[in-house]
């Protein structure tokens, strides 16, 4: 064959996949015709409904959630994503631990009360029957962390063992505006209150209690009180070796520095405590107080759905959100007890429906498979994802890549679309992509300090080394721009998260949430259509985990 001819073939079948790439391009905006706010609305209304509880775990919320987004995912004509089952079953245990009212602290000069909700909120991962402490010392332990890395070391010299470490909320430098410390404005894991109690029980202590700050922990100190005295759920971990705290919890800042008076110091302690080289501090107090414990174990579970790929059936997408909030709590003002959680996050597990509707709706099935996991006690630590991450249905190097959905704009529709964790993928090249082809662009998380990538349940699949897109709503409105939505996002913040007031609204314009979705859909088709697998970029501290795989 000569020269020409070859080349002749050669160009011709380059034509043809070109040809046929852009055919599915093009068929890839024909369908996000598909997508409808109605269709949105209706799920968004069932899962928000006050018939559903607050759609807690362990409670009678979970079975109507469940069931309904079995019933949804069999309608939208999903196969069952485990097995012959919808179900992930996700082995729990709930703690109810009821503290009683005061703490009693202990100086050289006297003693004096803390009172329970006011002053603090405590509760614990333990399943005894009691939690006691008993004139246990106070240890001033900086931000409690150790990264050496970083050349930070708080629990340097210190012995924690029989001890409460009083620590501070977020990364050292952050709240003297120290940004040549850790990563500066961007929360790395050091500064989740999460690591703080890792690390307090890593190094043997007795208690660990966060000092609350609001710019520090990015909400009030009421979110904290909401969950006083009621149930939590951990992992059930019975036979494994899980260290934990006996005492874990919050203390607000002006206890925190009535503690600081009465053993001789002043809030300056907070300031030194971002000096390199920091030492911990004994405060020469002790506390006493009590819990009681009672421990349930069930089950929850996850919901799975998929759509096999035609080539490629064992490289799978996975779309993910929570269906759970936080059930039936406090009342607030008005009366009402139902944390419905219409938009944190009945408006994200919505969306998975709706991605889910579209996919199948297309006239040629992807060539890789399409997993919709809808998961269970995100609101309790990201525990539904952890489970799935730790006992895989699908194996972790077949995982092409993790995309969640947790919030979806009911505002209007923004130019922007949000990053979560800038310059993490090659997932965030690619919605850009996406978003600048349809004239919008990319913004980045304007609350860095709040470590919002550890925070939803993408994290989990990070942590194992798949590459994960979290995509938040903009706040460049189309109609009222940047200061319109700043001031609507901050609405929420302050008046409606995690608050019995975040209900469904039939005003809500979810043509935002729609705008978003189509996004989340175009990457995931570009991935499901291809044999591309994204990696973590440079830099990444999930880069060396996906690399050995």
């Amino acid at each position: 064959m000569s020269g020409k001819n070859i080349f002749i073939i050669l160009s011709l079948a380059l034509f043809a996949v070109a040809c046929k790439q852009n055919d599915k391009a093009d068929q890839f905006e024909a369908d996000l015709e598909v997508f409808s706010t109605d269709s949105l609305r209706q799920d968004l209304m069932v899962l928000a409904a006050d018939s559903m509880l607050g759609r807690k775990p362990f409670t009678e919320g979970e079975i109507k959630t469940i069931n309904f987004l079995q019933k949804r995912f069999k309608e939208l004509g999903l196969e069952p994503g485990n097995g012959d089952s919808y179900l992930q079953s996700v082995p729990m245990v709930n703690i109810r631990a009821t503290a009683v009212p005061k703490m009693e602290i202990k100086s050289p000069e006297g003693k004096f009360d803390l009172k329970a909700f006011d002053d603090y909120v405590i509760w614990t991962d333990k399943t005894d029957e009691k939690i006691s402490l008993e004139n246990t010392p106070i240890v001033f332990a900086g931000y409690g962390v150790v990264a050496p890395e970083h050349g930070w070391n708080d629990y340097e010299g210190l012995d924690a063992r029989g001890k409460i470490v009083l620590v501070m909320v977020n990364d050292p430098g952050f709240w003297v505006n120290d940004t040549t410390l850790f990563k500066g404005d961007t929360m790395t894991y050091y500064g989740r209150w999460t690591y703080k109690f890792e690390e307090a029980a890593r190094q043997g202590a007795k208690g660990c209690l966060v000092i609350h700050n609001t710019r520090a922990a990015s909400y009030p100190f009421s979110v904290q009180q909401n969950s006083f005295n009621t149930s939590r759920l951990q992992l059930d971990n019975r036979g494994k070796d899980i260290q934990n705290a006996d005492v874990i919890g919050w203390i607000t800042e002006d206890a925190t520095n009535r503690l600081f008076k009465a053993a001789g110091y002043d809030s300056t302690l907070l300031i030194k405590a971002n000096e390199k080289g920091f030492k911990y501090v004994p405060l020469d107090l002790t506390a006493s107080t009590s819990m009681t414990v009672k421990s349930d174990y069930n089950v929850s579970y996850n919901v799975v759905g998929k759509i096999t790929g035609t080539k490629h059936p064992d490289e799978v997408i996975i779309y993910t959100a929570h269906w759970d909030h936080l059930g039936i709590g406090r009342p607030d003002a008005t009366g009402d007890t139902i944390y419905n959680g219409a938009v944190d996050n009945a408006s994200g597990t919505a969306g998975l429906l709706e991605l889910a509707r579209v996919f199948k709706s297309m006239k040629t099935q992807p060539e890789r498979t399409i997993v919709f996991l809808a998961v269970t006690a995100e609101e309790q630590g990201l525990l539904g994802s952890k489970y799935y991450t730790q006992d895989p249905i699908y194996p972790v190097d077949k995982t092409v890549a993790n995309i969640n959905m947790d919030v979806l704009a009911t505002g209007g529709r923004t130019k922007d679309v949000v990053v979560v964790g800038q310059g993490q993928s090659d997932l965030e090249d690619m919605l850009r992509k996406e978003v600048e082809r349809a004239g919008g662009y990319i913004s980045f998380d304007a609350h860095p300090e709040a470590g919002m990538y550890f925070r939803s349940d993408h994290f989990n699949f990070a942590k194992v080394g798949i590459p994960a897109l979290y995509m938040g709503s903009g706040i460049d409105l189309e109609q009222g721009g940047k200061e319109e939505g700043l001031k609507l996002s901050n609405k929420y913040t302050a008046d409606n998260y995690h608050q019995p007031s975040d209900n469904y609204n039939p005003g809500w314009s979810l043509e935002g949430g729609i705008k978003n979705l189509k996004y989340l859909f175009l990457v995931g088709s570009r991935l499901a259509w291809s044999d591309t697998w994204p990696q973590w970029k440079d830099g990444s501290e999930f880069k060396s985990l996906r690399d050995k795989k």
